[in-house]
């Protein structure tokens, strides 16, 4: 069974840095794409940034939202990816989810989050003064 699992979000004042991590039991994450998609109170939920597999040496794309501040990046040895955020804004308060994408073509120039990908629970994060 595929488990994925978010953490690492927390409050953190304007900004601040955080890196939040996606952790995956029950699949190798090197062997998929994975991306990071946020959803804040109202809002529907937004693409942000994702990884190709290790195979594809793990190409990056991100959304206009995410360029600039955010990085992603991927540790095969603990199975895991990560978003560093910095310079972070009251506005990047959400809900942030990672998937482990069933089809690499999720991942490219336009970041599809489809049902039927493995997803995580969520971490909040929240920017407060």
């Amino acid at each position: 069974q595929v488990q994925v699992v978010e953490s690492g979000g927390g409050l953190v004042q304007p900004g601040g840095s955080l890196r939040l991590s996606c952790a995956a039991s029950g699949l190798a994450v090197n062997d998929y794409a994975v991306g990071w998609f946020r959803q804040a109170p109202g809002k529907e939920r937004e693409a942000l940034s994702c990884i190709t597999e290790s195979d594809d040496n793990s190409g990056t794309y991100y959304t206009d939202s995410a360029k600039v501040r955010f990085t992603v990046s991927r540790d095969d040895a603990k199975n895991a990816v990560y978003l560093h955020m910095n310079s972070l804004r009251f506005e990047d308060t959400a809900v942030y989810y990672c998937a482990v994408f069933r089809n690499t073509y999720s991942c490219g120039p336009t970041i599809r989050g489809l049902d039927d990908d493995y997803w995580g629970q969520g971490t909040q994060v929240t920017v407060s003064s």
